[in-house]
């Protein structure tokens, strides 16, 4: 069998990836049938940590809700403590607030748990997709009001506007969808070729193995 994981170009794990089958008031495609695959969810924390130094971070935040799981993922591969930051009115301590408008457009608030670190903490932002950059952006102040120090930003992809690319001009930005790569070029389409031939049972989990492409 031809191993899946291939050059580091290939990014096999992005074809799993499923389009949005429920209309505009959802996200264009849904990438969580990567984390289903336990051969595509380990390549893809592998291509992630190849570009980050866990000497430079202290602490890892998700975004509610799936940057939870895979910042979750990315703070265990590291060994680091893992920070949620939260939509509002989930966490029962002393928080701070944000608003930001999200990829629909919709103005939404967020909040972190209050003192969440000491000052100077260098805190990677971890979210699964970044479109638009507000959810994003809301983030990056609430770890500053807190004197934190962003370490960098991680995510399966970062659609390129001129929102986010102030993100990698400003700091360190880690995308498993490469820059200048085909997948960039088809997510800032919000169309993936391989939405053609997306087969659902590719991403199933088998006893004993699991599904490889």
């Amino acid at each position: 069998m031809t191993d899946p994981k291939g050059p580091r170009d290939n990014r096999w794990y992005l074809s799993l990836m499923s389009p949005n089958t429920k209309g505009p008031k959802f996200a264009w495609l849904d990438p969580t049938s990567i984390y289903i695959n336990a051969a595509a969810f380990s390549d893809l924390l592998d291509d992630l940590c190849a570009d980050l130094d866990a000497g430079e971070i202290d602490v890892v935040a998700g975004l509610d809700a799936m940057g939870f799981v895979l910042g979750a993922a990315l703070a265990a591969r590291l060994e680091r403590g893992f920070l949620p930051i939260r939509k509002s009115g989930k966490l029962c301590v002393d928080t701070d607030k944000v608003s930001f408008s999200n990829y629909s457009g919709r103005t939404q608030d967020m909040e972190m748990r209050q003192p969440a670190f000491l000052p100077g903490t260098r805190v990677l932002l971890v979210d699964q997709w970044v479109e638009t950059g507000g959810t994003m952006r809301g983030a990056i102040d609430l770890v500053q009001r807190q004197a934190g120090v962003v370490a960098g930003i991680v995510t399966i992809a970062m659609e390129e506007n001129p929102a986010t690319a102030v993100f990698r001009e400003s700091g360190k930005v880690v995308t498993a969808v490469l820059p200048g790569s085909r997948w960039q070029a088809e997510a800032n389409r919000q169309r993936l070729s391989s939405f053609a031939t997306y087969d659902a049972a590719r991403t199933f989990p088998t006893a004993g193995r699991t599904a490889a492409p």
